[in-house]
């Protein structure tokens, strides 16, 4: 992958580099952007070498999550419903661990990035939080269906209900987080984590995995099935279109209630 792609990949002893690389738009996914992602974690999965991966932004962000004017052009099926969901990654089953590195915010999509990731290491400053109600929209990207299986079910509902963003400090008590550092060491740190998962066995590493997983796996074959069908009910609506619309143009949405 060149420098101009929108997703980068780096090998470094046994550890893959997963690089956002759309900072102008905040590190969102377009569809384009989706496609890369997936066949970065392609090359992954199928080279014995890696053994564990991290996920970073590149730029001020982590990542805004969905490309909103690629969203209002049509774009929506290509970026939520491709193969592996949202960002060809969110539903996608990895025999590899990967760890998430925040810097910056990681909203929307971008959090949802982060909830599939299987370890998180995130920056002092990080802010996170699920806006979509804000924009006539629903956190089908895995938000809502994960966040109320990792924190309490009242804060999952605040969370998803107000579009509140909140701090790194909030998201650590919460449980979403595994280290705290200061601002620009959270690649680094992530990268030092990824480097003492790797000195272990591979096949337990795999295994272990697989195990922890199996437990929500199960659930959430048919969980999925509800959230893509909540989205695209709801993507359908003109509310759907005014908020995104509204959100690039600046100004505050009008909504109709349908």
């Amino acid at each position: 992958m060149s420098n101009n792609s929108a997703i980068l990949l780096e090998r470094r002893n046994g550890i893959a580099i997963v690089s956002l690389n759309r900072p102008d738009q905040r590190n969102a996914f377009d569809a384009a952007m989706c496609d890369q992602m997936r066949d970065a974690f392609n090359q992954i999965e199928a080279d014995n070498s890696i053994l564990c991966t991290v996920i970073a932004g590149n730029g001020p962000s982590f990542c805004a999550g969905m490309d909103l004017k690629a969203f209002v052009a049509g774009d929506a099926d290509k970026m939520l419903f491709g193969e592996y969901g949202f960002a060809g990654f969110v539903k996608r089953k990895r025999k590899k661990p990967v760890i998430a590195s925040v810097e910056g915010a990681a909203l929307a999509g971008g959090f949802e990035l982060m909830l599939a990731c299987d370890l998180v290491v995130a920056s002092e400053s990080a802010k996170f939080g699920l806006p979509e109600s804000k924009l006539g929209l629903v956190a089908a990207g895995g938000g809502a269906i994960r966040l109320g299986r990792r924190v309490p079910r009242v804060i999952a509902n605040q969370i998803l209900l107000t579009g509140r963003v909140f701090s790194a400090q909030d998201a650590l008590q919460w449980g979403l987080l595994n280290n705290v550092v200061p601002d620009g060491e959270a690649l680094e740190s992530a990268i030092q984590l990824a480097q003492e998962i790797g000195e272990n066995a591979p096949l337990s590493i795999q295994a272990s995995l697989a195990l922890s997983d199996l437990s929500t796996d199960l659930v959430e074959q048919h969980l999925w099935e509800a959230n893509d069908q909540q989205m695209q009910e709801i993507g359908a609506t003109a509310d759907a279109k005014e908020g995104p619309t509204a959100f690039i143009e600046k100004r505050k949405p009008v909504w109709r209630g349908e």
